[in-house]
């Protein structure tokens, strides 16, 4: 492959699904991505969100990782103000050391929640202010250099779990170029700060011990199929379900109420819809040609390093696929 591909996991729940189904269908992708040739699997943490099933992100990493072989797991990512630094080198460390050289810590820096649940999580309002403060004490016990007197990470210490900085504006990228860190941007669903941020990211990166030249990833979508309509259709269905989890979330649907597709359609005409549209900027959508031009492009415009990729089917088996046919039209670029 010209430019290195992962898959960004986000757990969901179907429809009539359950959590253990989602569970099922994460083995399933990360098997087929290992197979496939992708470089890492990344689990995200939501709370709160009867769609998506990865908010004990250390443990579903545990699961997968004892249900794969050979390919990196790891957190796209942990969203650092809902714990202390320690107990997440201590839950990294415990499943680096379970899985050596597999382990990847992703860290963001908002709640991935609404406020009522950031409370629920007992976590204080002004614990993103100190995101950065934490990503060294963070990066200190997995060095086994702790920065608090006495305290050390059992497991942690010594493993140096690789860190990522995650973002979707320019705060993440400079807090990244000062650590010397590679920065994820998540282009996959917000992307309007894309370009800037990788070019402030590459402009002002700091060499470390970690990483001596910047390298970013950049996320983004896709939607592959043999047939270019079948992908098309595969898409219009991904918006209608996003835009009914924005307005559920919202509260702007009344329980129980049910749409049919050309409502749905007609709403995505709406301000919500225009939201919908805007997180999937970045969507590769069509037959594996197709997919290979549009990704071959968007690395080379977000001058990405490598690109992790959201297969937004709504099934298990569309999305499986997906991660089949993208890999095999990407081996095909010339190196």
């Amino acid at each position: 492959m010209s430019v290195p591909l992962s898959v960004l996991d986000l757990a969901p729940i179907a429809p009539g699904e359950t959590a253990r189904d989602s569970f099922a269908a994460s083995v399933a992708l990360a098997r087929q991505a290992e197979a496939s040739g992708y470089r890492r699997v990344w689990y995200a943490e939501h709370h709160n969100m009867p769609s998506i099933a990865s908010s004990a992100t250390a443990v579903l990493i545990a699961h997968v990782a004892a249900h794969t072989e050979t390919i990196r797991l790891g957190a796209g990512g942990v969203m650092l103000p809902n714990h202390s630094p320690l107990v997440i080198a201590e839950q990294f460390g415990t499943l680096a050391t379970l899985h050596p050289d597999r382990i990847d810590l992703g860290l963001g820096r908002a709640p991935g929640s609404d406020q009522a649940t950031f409370r629920a999580l007992r976590r204080d309002p002004a614990s993103s202010e100190r995101f950065p403060q934490d990503v060294l004490e963070l990066q200190a016990f997995l060095a086994g250099e702790s920065r608090i007197a006495g305290v050390q990470a059992v497991p942690g210490a010594g493993t140096n779990v690789p860190l990522y900085v995650l973002g979707s504006s320019l705060f993440g990228a400079q807090l990244a170029a000062a650590l010397g860190l590679p920065y994820a941007f998540a282009s996959h669903f917000s992307p309007d700060a894309l370009h800037d941020a990788v070019a402030v990211y590459r402009r002002d990166f700091q060499p470390s011990d970690a990483l001596a030249e910047p390298y970013v990833l950049a996320g983004v979508n896709a939607i592959v199929s043999e047939d270019a309509d079948d992908a098309q259709r595969q898409f219009a269905s991904v918006k209608r379900q996003r835009l009914l989890m924005l307005l559920r979330q919202s509260g702007q649907l009344t329980p129980g109420r049910e749409f049919s597709d050309d409502e749905l359609d007609h709403l995505l005409r709406t301000p919500a819809g225009h939201h919908v549209a805007s997180m999937t900027t970045f969507t590769a959508v069509g037959t594996p040609d197709d997919a290979r031009e549009y990704m071959t492009q968007f690395a080379r415009s977000a001058d990405a390093d490598e690109l992790i990729v959201a297969h937004s089917s709504s099934t298990t088996e569309e999305r499986l696929r997906s991660v089949a046919l993208l890999a095999d039209a990407m081996a095909a670029v010339p190196a």
